[in-house]
């Protein structure tokens, strides 16, 4: 079993007990439901550098990466470096994060938020708009055509983004519906956990332009995100980089200012 299904597994019992405890309509009632969201979509289309700049605990793969920095003194830190956006994990089970990151973070800057969950529920999304997000992630290894289209649909309506996430070109030509608004490719195989630009760079051509075309996970460097502008990416989401540091808010102006040098 891929550590991708012992995490869907698992949420799918997480959702149900939170759903009991916390119905849809208790959610929709949350101060934060009626909130104008700030596109991120947008946001990468007119950014300078285009750097989704997250906020992790640990990870299956990399173990504790940071639990020392307060994820408020993190957002902040991210807004001041001047990133396009902040991807807030909010899976506690196998990354140390929770909703109430996200409702922190939200509450500490005015940027735009995604929300990286492993969405199997509809419920998620209404979470996801009552504690604070401009976006959410779709995983198309999790999901079928017709869930894919089902939740970014519903999505949209909520006002919230949609990045969708490919490995491949099978899961590339199931995820290509109008109610996506950025099509990430990670570059980090989920069986083995090797990462390599190369996911991101093969699969270019095949995302229509229609799309804001984001890449994800193993970029660490200035010359990683120039090449990876020369095949059409606008986002580049980077996670331990920053975070395996410090002060991840210093660590992304420091790569930013080299960046736009």
């Amino acid at each position: 079993m891929t550590i991708l299904e012992k995490i869907t597994i698992y949420k799918r019992k997480e959702v149900e007990a939170r759903k009991k405890a916390f119905p849809i309509s208790i959610l929709e009632k949350a101060t934060l439901f009626e909130r104008e969201t700030v596109s991120l979509s947008l946001a990468l289309k007119n950014a300078s550098t285009g750097i989704i700049a997250e906020h992790k605990r640990r990870s299956p793969s990399k173990s504790v990466i940071n639990n020392n920095v307060q994820v408020q003194e993190v957002a902040k830190g991210y807004e001041a470096a001047s990133v396009t956006g902040m991807s807030v994990l909010t899976d506690t089970n196998f990354f140390g994060g929770s909703l109430d990151d996200l409702l922190v973070a939200r509450n500490a800057v005015s940027f735009p938020l995604l929300r990286k969950e492993f969405i199997i529920d509809p419920y998620q999304i209404f979470e996801a708009k009552a504690y604070g997000a401009d976006a959410i992630l779709l995983i198309a290894a999790c999901l079928s055509e017709k869930e894919l289209k089902e939740f970014s649909t519903l999505a949209k309506k909520l006002q919230l983004d949609v990045l969708l996430e490919v490995h491949n070109e099978e899961e590339l030509q199931k995820s290509l519906h109008p109610s996506v608004d950025m099509l990430g490719v990670n570059n980090r195989n989920l069986k083995t956990f090797d990462v390599s630009l190369d996911s991101s760079k093969a699969l270019s051509e095949a995302i229509p332009s229609n799309f804001v075309k984001v890449s994800e996970s193993g970029i660490s460097s200035i010359e990683a995100i120039k090449e990876l502008k020369n095949y059409g990416y606008q986002g580049f989401l980077i996670g331990e980089n920053f975070m395996k540091t410090d002060d991840p808010g210093k660590a992304a102006s420091a790569f930013i200012k080299k960046l736009n040098a």
